[in-house]
């Protein structure tokens, strides 16, 4: 566990280096940005249904607040630590950054098996983590969000617990809750709307009609499922997904969701009517157009990058693909639409429920799918036209816009004096 969680954050920072010594910035600007602002782990104790006492470890890192309070989502997950959760705080930075929005970055993380937990002792767990990291939230200070294994239910508890602690209804201190808390419509929905928004303009730059184009899903939750099917909206067509339990690969075309329906029912898509099963080292060779990996950090190895066969990889998931991959696909012509940039949806949408909360107003969907729609396209233009002008790879072109607009800011703020 600690080893992984060491790896994403040395990765990291190395990609925040990189770009540091790209842009000629003073070794300050690296140092301030290689380590979060605050780190907290805190002791959960839970009153289990059968009446024991079990102690979970939770964390909240807070990497920037340069450009703004922190925002990032909080995970509920067996396998995540301090390393890991640092790790994502940082990409979020970056992440917020990128697409021009004023946040720093932040994650949270308990470690737990939400999927063996009740009900009531997740919304326990959920209180007893906002109690302990209360003093580091706040509507101007850190906003949390969903992430993996958490919902708009978990951030209903949170909203209430918070508000609870200070004795006031206090909405704008968390997103991606229910509409009717002071939620948006299209939150849950978000990231793979800017998901299939990048992979569009992605196509267009390099020629692939995305009509009849045919990809593969890896991970077949929220952001997989909801990118499988507006790829479909596109004219698209699924011939693979994955998930823990296995893969359905079918070249003539597998319907999102009738996989879904099927996934709910047998607990994975392992099996689903008329396809195969594919071994997971070659889910990523297959001979697709588009891979849109949505799940875990780590996906595509180098083990696994000479292999890939498709044109186009547009990351849902945070960190999929490791450097030493990154290298590998990039000599190959393989363009990588990086995480900061292509799931950014969901933040962005985010920062569109933050700002209704705290002015009491409201949009409409579809109002907030056109301002998600303005935004994507002009971040990804950005990068592209920096992944063009500096000749690096779509994901050096993301960080050095990412870390440009931080270290401004920084440096507007004195920090780097």
């Amino acid at each position: 566990m600690p080893a992984h969680g060491t790896k994403w954050l040395e990765i990291a920072r190395q990609q925040v280096k990189k770009a540091c010594d790209m842009l000629g910035l003073e070794g300050v600007a690296y140092e301030r940005l290689k380590e979060p602002e605050k780190t907290l782990e805190v002791a959960i104790p839970v009153r289990m249904d059968d009446g024991s006492v079990k102690v979970f470890t939770g964390w909240r890192s807070q990497h920037s607040t340069a450009l703004g309070p922190a925002k990032g989502g909080i995970r509920f997950h067996p396998a995540t630590g301090a390393d890991e959760i640092k790790a994502l705080a940082m990409w979020m930075t970056f992440k917020s950054s990128v697409m021009g929005l004023p946040f720093g970055g932040a994650k949270g993380g308990i470690r737990c098996n939400p999927k063996e937990m009740s009900q009531r002792e997740l919304e326990n767990l959920t209180r007893g983590y906002v109690r302990a990291v209360a003093d580091l939230l706040g509507p101007l200070k850190d906003i949390p969000a969903p992430e993996m294994y958490t919902n708009a239910q978990v951030m209903a508890w949170i909203m209430d617990e918070y508000s609870s602690l200070r004795g006031e209804v206090t909405p704008p201190v968390v997103t991606g809750k229910p509409v009717e808390l002071g939620g948006i419509p299209a939150r849950d929905t978000a990231t793979a709307r800017g998901t299939v928004l990048c992979a569009r303009e992605a196509a267009k730059v390099l020629g692939i009609e995305l009509k009849g184009a045919s990809y593969a899903v890896s991970g077949f939750g929220n952001a997989g499922f909801n990118t499988a099917y507006y790829m479909g909206e596109l004219g698209s067509k699924m011939v693979a997904c994955n998930d823990t339990g296995g893969a359905a690969y079918n070249p003539d075309g597998l319907n999102p969701a009738a996989v879904l329906a099927w996934k709910r029912e047998r607990g994975t898509v392992r099996g689903f009517p008329g396809s195969t099963d594919v071994p997971e080292g070659e889910f990523f060779a297959l001979p697709v157009d588009i891979i849109i990996p949505a799940a875990l950090e780590g996906s595509i190895t180098e083990e696994i990058a000479p292999n890939v066969k498709a044109k186009l990889v547009v990351e849902a998931a945070n960190g999929p693909t490791v450097p030493g991959a990154d290298s590998v696909l990039e000599r190959k012509g393989v363009m990588v639409v990086p995480d900061i940039l292509a799931s950014a949806g969901g933040v962005t949408a985010s920062y569109f429920e933050w700002v209704q909360n705290l002015q009491g107003s409201s949009w409409t969907e579809d109002e907030l799918e056109r301002k998600l729609e303005k935004i994507m396209v002009e971040c990804f233009s950005a990068v592209f036209r920096m992944h063009c002008d500096m000749k690096v790879s779509m994901r050096e072109a993301a960080f050095l816009v990412g870390v440009k607009r931080v270290t401004d800011a920084m440096r507007l703020r004195g920090w780097l004096s």
